[in-house]
């Protein structure tokens, strides 16, 4: 994270919205895991800080792509998912992009 906030501050912008990455980064992995980053950033930066507020937007604006994938595309049948992955990743970045602008539009 501090590679990326380091980059995000190069070019001059706010870097507020880079403690709630670990959240955004996890989600796609593990919904468990993605909950605890954000509890997490809500006890280090509060529960109605910028952070905190971003992190809860972050976890319900993505889904957990690789279980889906895993799960129930396995009780389905499915056996050769070809784009699903790729496209499940992209509506993941979508979900993080959008949850970053509407935390600057709501709470910023």
């Amino acid at each position: 994270m501090t590679g990326l906030r380091d980059l995000v501050a190069l070019g001059g912008w706010d870097t507020r919205w880079v403690d709630a990455m670990p959240t955004g980064l996890m989600k796609p992995l593990s919904g468990s895991g993605a909950r605890a980053m954000m509890i997490d950033t809500m006890n280090t930066f509060g529960v109605d800080s910028f952070q905190g507020r971003l992190a809860a937007t972050m976890q319900g604006s993505t889904e957990t792509t690789f279980y889906v994938l895993a799960v129930y595309f396995g009780a389905a049948g499915i056996r050769h998912t070809r784009y699903a992955l790729a496209c499940g990743l992209a509506a993941d970045v979508a979900g993080i992009s959008a949850a970053i602008a509407v935390a600057y539009w709501f709470y910023a």
